[in-house]
């Protein structure tokens, strides 16, 4: 994956520095301890849900496995194919470390 700048449409200072303190954090702990503070348990649940998605799709599992494995809504299930396929690429770098290659490409 090339590596550059992606200019977000939300980049800001205040973002940026959020983001500096997500870096920071060192273990699962951390991440818990941080995020049970700065987010409802909804919105970590939520987005949660959203990488099990792309996860699936990367896998190339169908919508109603998918729906039926996460619980998420199909409205969901397509933003999440619309970002992996013409977004920034950030579930595809995220899923490519986590050992998900795109079932596709190989």
């Amino acid at each position: 994956m090339e590596d550059y700048h992606h200019h977000s449409k939300f980049k800001n200072e205040h973002v940026d520095e959020f983001f500096e303190a997500i870096l920071k954090l060192e273990d699962l702990n951390e991440c818990y301890r941080f995020f049970e503070d700065v987010c409802t348990i909804k919105e970590i649940q939520s987005i949660a849900q959203r990488l099990q998605v792309a996860k699936l799709l990367q896998l190339n599992e169908k919508y109603t496995e998918i729906e039926k494995q996460t619980k998420a809504s199909t409205a969901t299930i397509s933003r999440v194919n619309r970002c992996l396929k013409y977004g920034a690429d950030g579930y595809t770098l995220i899923l490519d470390r986590l050992g998900y290659k795109n079932k596709k490409q190989e």
